[in-house]
């Protein structure tokens, strides 16, 4: 934001910032699923994509959205180190609930080859390791998109206790439109409409990334606490303001 004779001129970042509050105040009260529709069908009709990990409980919204709009693109980060049963689920469910655009995106060979030609780079930098195989990939992905959804909840993490239902991100909209849910009402969600969970949530995994770096977890704990265990890590960098690009060197 730049001052000049009184006059106040606002970058795209701050007017997208702008744009992004107003929608915030104005639906944030009324609902996911009438926040989807807005979304999808008024503000971003044919710019916009759902982002999914097709993990715990990735079936509620991804169901949400089939019932407004089965043809939104949805986009699945496949790392290259996830659980095949993830990879399983995300093909059963898509043919369940009938979506018909799913995008699997993947880490560029060339980064690879740089930065993990081993395979074991979760093991000295999990941060790179990250950024290179989810952040970057889905930078990619939604270079056509103006918006993106996202199923983050403000009950996850202390990083998102005040999640807005709107924000900007990278120079787009991001939706969230289950932020105020509890997880007792995604289990609910579930049940009502009969959806099928993961395989790997009755094995002991609440909340399920890459295999190398997902661990079970014991009654009583957060469900997040088998992610990175014992690393100092609670995000891979995708919902994070600079994306991990203090990795790189770029944006900084």
């Amino acid at each position: 934001m730049a001052l000049s004779d009184d006059v106040v001129t606002l970058s795209e970042e701050d007017l997208l910032a702008v744009e992004a509050a107003s929608y915030d105040r104005r639906f944030g009260r009324r609902g996911a699923k009438e926040i989807l529709r807005i979304a999808i069908r008024d503000l971003f009709e044919g710019e916009i994509a759902l982002v999914s990990s097709f993990g715990a409980d990735s079936s509620v919204l991804l169901h949400l959205v089939s019932q407004i709009d089965r043809n939104t693109p949805v986009v699945f980060v496949d790392t290259g180190k996830l659980f095949g049963e993830t990879k399983r689920y995300r093909d059963d469910l898509s043919d369940r609930l009938g979506l018909t655009d799913v995008r699997s995106v993947s880490p560029a060979a060339e980064d690879l080859a740089v930065h993990d030609p081993k395979g074991h780079l979760w093991v000295s930098d999990n941060d790179q390791c990250c950024h290179i195989r989810k952040v970057l990939p889905l930078q990619r992905a939604l270079g056509v998109f103006s918006a993106w959804i996202s199923g983050r909840k403000r009950h996850q993490s202390a990083t998102r206790a005040s999640l807005p239902f709107f924000e900007v991100d990278e120079g787009r909209i991001k939706v969230n439109p289950l932020a105020d849910w509890r997880a007792s009402d995604i289990l609910q969600y579930a049940r009502d409409h009969d959806l099928p969970p993961h395989p790997l949530v009755a094995e002991g995994y609440p909340s399920i990334g890459c295999m190398p770096c997902t661990d079970k977890v014991a009654p009583g704990e957060d469900p997040r606490a088998g992610r990175w265990r014992g690393m100092g890590k609670v995000e891979c960098g995708i919902h994070l303001p600079n994306h991990g690009k203090q990795i790189d060197g770029s944006g900084i």
